[in-house]
């Protein structure tokens, strides 16, 4: 096989599962076409969610003997094909069954069973089954709780805290459903069901256009083009970094983001004679901010977008008036807050100029302008591709592909540069959510808020935004993120006027700016007081608490102020 065409098999025969597990599931009962005649129903819990995989039986007489049976599909119908016709005086039940929900039965009347004797299909309409208390509910509270602890201690590396949270899932469903049926939470097909493909291969394919783009050292290049253009002017440069720091967020990965501007904005400023945090801080709560805007900006947003089909136009439509407003705040803080450390004006050195320019030249400017060419083919695919249903992870890795094409790096060193601890992390974060909603959990905090907020939306909306920006000053704000989606889309169900998705944009603000509250907020928190702390400038929980708090109530106050313009009035 030639080494072109073998090195980039990996990535074909990824983009051909993930297009196989996209194509739509047909109603198996339906495909059979040896029977016309057909009871046709659907299956609901008490939010009105459709309930899949539930199995529905056609039992007749007191002996209760099967005559059909088929399992609901994910929009909750079932379609069950009689082999043979039935008696008019046939005594016929519907039973329905599913793990984590009462048993429902339903017996047909003669306005039923008549047309079913005359070959005729029959609707037998909406069931609503009810959720089943069980200890499956607690012992998944308890794993996803667990994780958490785990994610926010700190002391077990986040991937590691999610993957022992989906292991102890599975073991419990498998070893201790063998004991107890109370036990069991879901199959391992059911894990994976919950798992969000477009997720996974939209970060992928954005991974391997970031490490391209990153080999062409341009983030170095900007960070040293903004100390020329300040003039050695602290304030200013800082309002350059924070710009260029977020319009980079908007359209990269934030964590990858920071992890290539956080270390020439150190050596700027420790030549400036500078506290490198006075930068470092105000760059990474702008990454977080400025990223809000569009769909690939935050991993929150990626999470978001997928589960509510909110495309890349409508982040940057939505959004982005409130965005650039939370931005203005969090700028005019920034400044007052470290004005002590940014008074005067400051001046390198000669030689350390030299120094930072050399080691911030573009050194691929070919693969620059191709990186740039290929980049702007996707931004036009995130915006359009709606009106095709291009999904953004075909866009990512259409974009990759192409890019690897142009490019040819060593293609091991690019597949080698995808974070796949990242990739697992959300895998596991899937499963572990995925638990919480299979046994209930998830539904009964949404019916809970729902009896709340009533039928007021500007009410749900500063709930869903003001919650979540405080609980991801707590929780790290990914798994937070993945745990509402289902609660905000049960509200969006049943709240009038919420069609619009505008709780979904509440969380999204909620999640990423509320995220700048504490140092464990986001995962480029982490990251960035990660290399500060190597570089001999630790920040203690205390500390950024202290610059995060105020910069959250600005931030998240502005952008509710533009959602309420927006969506209210």
């Amino acid at each position: 096989m030639p080494n072109n065409l073998r090195h980039y098999l990996p990535i074909a025969v990824l983009l051909v599962v993930f297009l196989i597990a996209l194509r739509p599931q047909a109603i198996t009962a339906a495909d059979d076409a040896q029977s016309t005649t057909f009871i046709i129903g659907q299956i609901v819990d008490g939010q009105g969610a459709p309930v899949d995989g539930a199995l529905v039986e056609l039992r007749a007489g007191q002996a209760g003997r099967v005559l059909a049976e088929g399992e609901s599909q994910p929009d909750g119908r079932y379609a069950l094909p009689l082999p043979a016709e039935v008696a008019p005086n046939a005594q016929l039940s519907l039973y329905v069954s599913r793990s984590h929900f009462e048993e429902a039965v339903i017996t047909l009347d003669s306005s039923a069973v008549e047309p079913l004797s005359r070959g005729q299909s029959v609707v037998v309409g909406e069931l609503t089954l009810a959720r089943r208390i069980g200890p499956g509910l607690w012992i998944a509270a308890g794993v996803f709780l667990l994780m958490l602890i785990l994610i926010a201690a700190t002391e077990l590396h986040n991937t590691l805290a999610a993957l022992l949270g989906a292991v102890l899932i599975l073991g419990i469903s498998y070893l201790g459903g063998a004991i107890s049926e109370d036990l069991f939470i879901f199959e391992f097909d059911g894990a994976l069901s919950y798992v969000d493909w477009n997720v996974i291969f939209l970060v992928m394919g954005m991974m391997i256009v970031i490490a391209i783009v990153e080999r062409t050292g341009v983030f170095q290049w900007l960070a040293v083009k903004a100390y020329r253009i300040s003039g050695g002017r602290p304030w200013l440069l800082l309002t350059i970094l924070m710009l260029i720091t977020g319009l980079a967020s908007a359209f990269l990965d934030n964590v990858t983001t920071m992890l290539l501007m956080t270390p020439i904005t150190v050596q700027i400023a420790l030549a400036l004679g500078m506290n490198p945090l006075a930068l470092l801080i105000p760059e990474l709560m702008a990454s977080n901010v400025i990223g809000v805007s569009t769909l690939v900006g935050t991993p929150t947003n990626i999470l978001i977008g997928s589960f509510a089909n909110i495309s890349f136009n409508d982040f940057l439509v939505n959004l982005t008036p409130g965005v650039i407003m939370a931005f203005a705040g969090l700028l005019l803080y920034s400044l007052i807050a470290y004005r002590g450390d940014l008074r005067g004006r400051g001046r390198i050195s000669e030689a350390m100029l030299e120094r930072l320019t050399h080691r911030s030249q573009i050194e691929e400017p070919g693969d620059l302008r191709k990186a740039l060419v290929v980049g702007a083919f996707m931004l036009v695919l995130f915006v359009a591709g709606e009106r095709i249903h291009l999904l953004p992870a075909v866009t990512a890795l259409m974009g990759a592909t192409v890019l690897l094409f142009l490019v040819q790096p060593d293609i091991e060193e690019m597949i080698d540069s995808v974070d796949w601890t990242t990739l697992v992390f959300f895998i596991s974060l899937f499963i572990v959510v995925g638990a919480i909603q299979e046994v209930g959990l998830l539904a009964w905090i949404a019916q809970l808020i729902g009896d709340l907020v009533g039928d007021n939306l500007p009410l749900a909306m500063l709930a869903v935004i003001w919650l979540s920006a405080v609980l991801s000053m707590v929780v790290a704000n990914i798994p937070f993120t993945a745990a509402m989606l289902p609660v905000v889309g049960y509200l969006t169900l049943t709240i009038p006027g919420a069609h619009n998705k505008s709780l979904f944009y509440c969380l999204s603000v909620g999640a990423a700016m509320g995220g700048n509250g504490t140092s464990i907020g986001a995962s480029a928190n982490m990251v960035t007081l990660g290399i500060a702390e190597r570089a001999g400038y630790p920040v203690t929980y205390g500390y950024f608490l202290k610059k995060g708090l105020p910069a959250v109530i600005i931030t998240v106050t502005l952008a509710t102020v533009w959602l309420f313009v927006r969506f209210v009035f």
